[in-house]
């Protein structure tokens, strides 16, 4: 029996890397996904075909840690490939960037079609636990907030814990973004162990930063409810700033955020790791999104047009 599955790109909207530490967050599905497909094989092993569009070096730098995380899914999900393999599809419409959630997306739609393909009826919560598994093969010690929103869609308070914290925030419908490719790919884990050597190293400057970095999160979901989406922006400007100042940012992503924000953008930020991968720039209206898009376009920049708060069930539209 072969099995398919999907998984959403996420952009983090507030406080990526700090909700490693426990500060809230929120992240939100998006208009784009990972196609996995997968099929028993008659020989043993796992075999790949990664058909994906990606940043140039992408696959080939994150190859290695792909296959670790594969095969952490298949361990979770306790299928053993030395009795017999299986043969991995991936494909979709979403482009394998740093940034906007493509390894995440890969593990759970790769976790829904071998639960299809196996028959193992897995609920999300098990998609998500299998998925979590699997970003440790790319993140080392991931926070669980990408794998959270490429399984279940929409807009999500995400806060690290025993058990995680998991609240929706409901949109009354989506909201247009611009994200601007930087072309660079990111090794987040080098990213995540930096952040934690410098915090380590200055803690009451980081400690700062990082209640600063919590009351923009509680600031930011309520603007979101009220639909406040001026103020969603300057708090969108104050979190780069944060980033900024934990030296996660890099030239390319503040280029591109002030880009945005000199066209018109609400708000800007990096989005994911940082260090590369992707800006995201809020651009509520198709006008305004196509006029950022565009302004990014002409500096020489990939940009991806598409929306925030998008749900399970418009997924494949």
């Amino acid at each position: 029996m072969k099995g398919e599955g999907i998984g959403f790109g996420k952009a983090i909207l507030f406080n990526e890397h700090f909700v490693v530490y426990g500060v809230p967050a929120i992240v939100s599905a998006i208009g784009k996904y990972t196609v996995a497909k997968v099929e028993p094989l008659s020989t043993h092993g796992m075999k790949l075909d990664d058909k994906r569009g990606a940043t140039p070096r992408y696959k080939e730098d994150k190859l290695e840690q792909q296959k670790d995380s594969i095969n952490r899914i298949l361990k979770a999900v306790n299928i053993d490939t030395s009795k017999g393999g299986v043969k991995i599809l991936l494909e979709g419409n979403l482009y394998a960037a740093s940034g906007i959630g493509a390894s995440a997306a890969s593990c759970v739609a790769i976790a829904r079609a071998l639960s299809q393909c196996f028959s193992l009826n897995l609920s999300d919560d098990e998609v998500n636990n299998a998925a979590f598994e699997g970003e440790k093969g790319y993140h080392g010690t991931p926070s669980g907030i990408d794998n959270t929103a490429a399984t279940f869609g929409g807009l999500i308070w995400f806060k690290k814990g025993e058990p995680n914290v998991i609240d929706r925030i409901t949109l009354q419908s989506p909201i247009e973004v611009v994200i601007g490719n930087t072309g660079k790919v990111a090794d987040t884990s080098a990213v995540v162990a930096g952040v934690k050597e410098r915090r380590e190293k200055n803690p009451t400057k980081y400690k700062e930063i990082f209640e600063r970095a919590e009351n923009i999160a509680f600031l930011a979901k309520r603007a979101l409810q009220d639909e406040d989406y001026e103020g969603v922006g300057k708090l969108m400007n104050e979190n780069h700033k944060l980033l900024q100042q934990i030296e996660v940012s890099s030239n390319e992503l503040d280029f591109l955020v002030d880009a945005a924000r000199g066209n018109g953008a609400l708000g800007a930020k990096l989005t994911g790791g940082g260090k590369g991968g992707n800006m995201i720039a809020l651009t509520p209206g198709k006008n305004l999104q196509e006029q950022v898009a565009t302004a990014i376009e002409k500096e020489g920049f990939e940009v991806l047009k598409t929306a925030i708060g998008v749900s399970r069930r418009g997924s494949r539209e």
